[in-house]
């Protein structure tokens, strides 16, 4: 496992050029197949090769992307698989300068859509647990709605041009209620239950559509990779944990009381 990676270039293949070695590089989450050409297929990194869970990792050069910023490397970690998903539902629903609605605004994913959704000028209305409220709205959020609100007594019908969704779960046939005509729906998780009920005269009557985002074209890594070197975007560690404490940061992870990225570090880094 392990889909973020940030680390200097040690070696290369044969097939590299050696001016490689000593490159800071940002290493792409979802990468294109090598096997398969077709459009969407996605090659994950920490699930169909080995991910960052490590104190080396060997990934193919055109997936290693420069990257030139004064963060620190434990910042710079913190960005590939959330930010790049953020930037993928982003791109995918095509946000501009409207209202959007993030379901699971604290997390990895949803802290980092808040931001890169206000670099489009968007209206940010975040969904999250009320103990994380404040810590959401300081990430940019324009306002906040609790997780466990009524969302269309609370918001009324047609109050949002997007939804970006992380969660599902039972709710969900609410976030369809709030899309004006014509809106979009993004979804690229389903923390809260991936089986939900879908009325279609919901979906046609209003003129909705659907997205769902895995895979991502390169240029949404491209951008977040500008984001950083013009300080567009902000970091957002939680924590961070010697590799050798690998166990205790998965149970942190689990237990979802933190806004924003854990990170390991291997050892001899200087971060």
């Amino acid at each position: 496992q392990g889909a973020d990676v940030y680390g200097e270039v040690a070696n290369v293949g044969s097939d590299v050029s050696p001016s490689r070695v000593g490159e800071s590089v940002l290493v792409r989450t979802m990468q294109e197949n090598p096997d398969i050409s077709e459009k969407n297929s996605c090659w994950t990194l920490g699930s169909e090769c080995n991910g960052g869970f490590a104190q080396y990792i060997a990934v193919r050069s055109s997936e290693a992307f420069v990257i030139n910023s004064d963060w620190s490397a434990t910042e710079l970690a913190s960005i590939p698989c959330a930010y790049s998903t953020a930037e993928g539902l982003l791109h995918r629903s095509h946000v501009e300068k409207e209202t959007v609605l993030i379901t699971g605004a604290s997390g990895g994913v949803g802290s980092a859509a808040i931001q890169l959704a206000k670099l489009r000028d968007a209206t940010v209305i975040a969904q999250c647990a009320r103990e994380k409220s404040e810590e959401v709205l300081q990430i940019g959020a324009d306002k906040i709605v609790f997780r466990d609100s009524d969302l269309l007594a609370e918001m009324g019908s047609d109050a949002v041009d997007v939804v970006i969704d992380l969660v599902g779960g039972s709710n969900w046939t609410q976030l369809l209620d709030i899309i004006k005509p014509g809106g979009r729906y993004a979804t690229s998780g389903a923390i809260a239950g991936p089986i939900v009920e879908l009325d279609l005269r919901t979906l046609y009557l209003k003129d909705l559509t659907l997205y769902g985002c895995t895979f991502q074209p390169k240029e949404v890594f491209i951008n977040l990779i500008k984001y950083i070197e013009d300080n567009k975007i902000k970091p957002l560690v939680a924590k961070s944990y010697p590799l050798k404490e690998i166990k205790q940061a998965q149970l942190d992870f689990l237990s979802k009381k933190f806004t924003g990225k854990l990170v390991l570090v291997p050892p001899d880094e200087n971060v």
